[in-house]
């Protein structure tokens, strides 16, 4: 396959991804937020939540209705830049996307009408329902979309049929309750709810250094800000599973989380790093020009044993006997082999030899966990950007510690009726606002840039699942996309904006 056309069919999808993924986490936190919001209207008789509420409410919309144009974009280029991925595990990948359309978008969408337009016209019990179905509708899509992401970073659930030569699901279950897949779903919603939060928090901040709707501003400061210290726990306990369970499913990408290239016991966690850009898996060059590492941490983090072994690139590329890891070579072989198995195969039946067939099926079957392996030219070839990937996760981290001091901060001096003095505090939560989504558009940076070079985890390279057409249809489409997606989002900021200028009473 042509290196250029699959250099930019990774590009448009990944284009699509960060911006699609810079609408849904709002969606996913704001719509419980405003949820929240109006059963305290309902509970208490106070029209002034309901003021409130709606506020927040026109916001989501206008984020919600964007958000759905680069979700549905994202979907089709499956089909017309990845045919052969979605060939080879379409039965799979295709069942959960599937739900997500039929079930959850079809609930979401049918009372965010009645949530947006139904005020006065249903009865403040039914509104409130409709509220709490599209916030949920909502999450239930992000469900069904991480469990097939899911399933791509560690495939279950599914058996290869030769015949074919597609895997197909061989029991929903193992593909649903992947722990993969719910770890992915906990720790992604939950991030997307601190987006929320700071959203909330960080314009009713920009209210009070205006001193302007100052009631207003601080009922809403109590709301965001609780719900953001209670998910900025969540997601550092998410956190730890999913490191947890990628040390075991995916070890390649936690070594480059961690820019480790030697295994060692006891392993460190680097807090604050530089990397050696002359470092790579084949030569002895230090790994860092600088660092600050938690001793153990990291043999805590991966396996919860502080005197664990943490394989490092070399050990996984090129094998480490002593702790019974295989090396890329051999896999690669086992690959090979498979393939081979599976051309042996067709040959077999187009001449209607069973024996062979059987013969050359059981092979394929003892090899098959290695398929992908047999596409790859090198060992080298699985060791993803460290760079990116070290960086990425380390910027989440320490953003996500910071979220959580800032919430409780703002929480604290709110109740305390204090917050107006602390305009430094105001500022920060302002500033906040961005980082909310850079710390978000880094976790999955992590997740994706750090499982290449795989379309499918040791199954299908990223290579092997793209579509052969001309490169520069891609290219054409990119630019496109690009420039679409780029005017989805000033139009919403700008639109946003001035709708937050004109205050809780204005848009009503």
């Amino acid at each position: 396959m042509e290196e250029h056309l699959i250099d930019w069919s990774r590009a448009q999808f990944a284009l699509t991804a960060i911006y699609h993924w810079l609408f849904v986490p709002l969606t996913l936190g704001l719509g419980f937020i405003v949820a929240f919001m109006e059963t305290i209207y309902v509970k208490t008789g106070d029209e002034f939540w309901k003021k409130i509420t709606k506020f927040w409410m026109g916001l989501f919309a206008i984020n919600f209705a964007i958000g759905v144009a680069t979700g549905i974009i994202m979907e089709f280029e499956f089909g017309t830049n990845w045919a052969n991925y979605s060939w080879f595990v379409g039965d799979i990948f295709g069942a959960p996307l599937a739900v997500e359309g039929i079930l959850a978008f079809f609930m979401e969408s049918t009372f965010f009408a009645v949530m947006f337009f139904g005020w006065d016209k249903v009865t403040k019990g039914f509104h409130l329902l409709s509220t709490w179905l599209v916030a949920i509708g909502s999450n239930l899509s992000a469900l069904w979309i991480l469990v097939a992401n899911g399933w791509m970073q560690y495939p279950v659930g599914m058996k290869f049929n030769p015949d074919t030569v597609r895997n197909e699901m061989s029991n929903f279950w193992d593909v649903i309750l992947s722990p993969v897949a719910i770890i992915k779903f906990l720790h992604t919603i939950s991030s997307g709810y601190i987006v929320a939060s700071l959203f909330v928090v960080g314009i009713s901040a920009w209210f009070l250094l205006k001193r302007r709707e100052i009631t207003f501003a601080k009922r809403s400061i109590v709301v965001g800000a609780a719900f953001g210290v209670i998910t900025s726990i969540f997601v550092i306990l998410t956190g730890d599973e999913s490191a947890h369970q990628v040390a075991l499913k995916q070890p390649v990408k936690l070594a480059a989380m961690e820019g480790l290239y030697e295994g060692k016991e006891k392993a460190g966690l680097v807090g604050i790093g530089v990397l050696n850009p002359k470092k790579n898996v084949n030569n002895d060059e230090e790994t860092y020009l600088f660092e600050i590492e938690a001793p153990y941490a990291l043999s805590f983090l991966a396996y919860h044993d502080i005197n664990a072994f943490v394989p490092g690139l070399k050990d996984l590329v090129y094998g480490n006997n002593e702790y019974e890891i295989e090396s890329v070579e051999s896999k690669i072989q086992k690959g090979k082999i498979a393939i081979e198995a599976l051309k042996n195969y067709k040959k077999a039946k187009k001449e209607n030899n069973v024996s062979n067939m059987q013969k050359f099926e059981k092979t394929l079957e003892e090899n098959i966990k290695y398929f992908g392996y047999g596409h790859l030219e090198k060992p080298e070839d699985i060791v993803p950007p460290v760079g990116i990937t070290f960086y990425s996760f380390h910027i989440m981290v320490a953003l996500g510690s910071w979220f959580l001091v800032l919430f409780s901060l703002i929480l604290y001096f709110t109740l305390k009726q204090d917050i107006l003095l602390r305009k430094k505090l105001l500022i920060s939560a302002v500033a906040s606002i961005p980082l909310g989504y850079i710390a978000s558009e880094a976790g999955w940076i992590v997740a994706e840039v750090g499982r290449q070079p795989w379309a499918i985890q040791d199954l299908m390279p990223v290579g092997i699942a793209v579509t052969d057409i001309a490169s520069s249809n891609v290219q054409i489409t990119f630019f496109m996309f690009a420039f679409l997606f780029t005017a989805l989002l000033i139009a919403e900021i700008k639109i946003m904006i001035k709708q937050i200028k004109l205050g809780i009473e204005g848009g009503h």
